[in-house]
């Protein structure tokens, strides 16, 4: 059936040893869609605001769950600190959010940060360089000035509140802290507390780059 073109992986014709994740990918026999009992896989883009809980436990106040309000069951991909704002993806696959979230793939997370006072260039390559928290050294990080005060940074790793800390190592207090990209998935112009579901076009690429790991990322955004 493959080697006759009847079979289609997320829209494109299969081909012979084609490797397949239920988690990520859409598989098609004849033009009809295979299921296998699994809810069909959710994933959307939310503007967290300051304040909320990336949480799934709906015993705590202010969690993003209860002011999402969703009518499936989803859960927050990875975690955003309370004092944090920015894109926080959400999902129904556990699957799926340990493909993105897993350090040992070095997907891409990009923040714009504001620090209390200018910053000197010096100090915004030793944050790039790589520095000492929680006891061992961060990798490398590629980071482009704002402004005086403003930069932004991408991580391929996830520590806890690694940029404030990162910050406080070289004597900056973390003003404000906004997460504008998760891989290719980007915050835009999408509105403080509100969230919409992937293009198609982000979902395909999304599912790209979680099966080629160590390519989970783009340059960093422009204005």
């Amino acid at each position: 059936m493959i080697a006759d073109g009847l079979v289609q992986i997320n829209g494109v014709v299969a081909k012979l040893g084609t490797l397949v994740d239920e988690a990520v990918d859409d598989v098609a026999v004849r033009g009809k869609l295979l299921t296998t009992g699994r809810p069909k896989p959710i994933i959307i883009a939310f503007h967290k605001p300051i304040g909320l809980i990336t949480s799934a436990d709906e015993r705590l106040h202010d969690n993003v769950i209860t002011y999402l309000g969703f009518k499936e069951r989803i859960f927050p991909v990875g975690r955003l600190d309370v004092a944090s704002s920015g894109l926080l993806l959400l999902t129904n696959d556990g699957r799926l959010s340990e493909a993105i979230t897993h350090p040992r793939y070095d997907h891409e997370k990009e923040y714009e940060v504001t620090v209390d006072r200018p910053i000197k260039a010096a100090d915004l390559h030793r944050l790039e360089s790589g520095l000492i928290v929680l006891g061992s050294r961060t990798k490398t990080a590629p980071v482009e000035r704002v402004n005086d005060r403003t930069f932004r940074i991408i991580l391929t790793e996830g520590r806890n509140r690694q940029i404030r800390r990162m910050c406080e190592e070289i004597g900056y207090e973390v003003i404000k802290l906004k997460r504008i990209r998760v891989m290719n998935i980007k915050l835009g112009a999408l509105p403080i507390g509100e969230w919409r579901e992937l293009t198609d076009r982000e979902s395909s690429l999304l599912r790209d780059l979680l099966r080629e790991p160590g390519k989970g990322g783009l340059a960093i955004a422009k204005k």
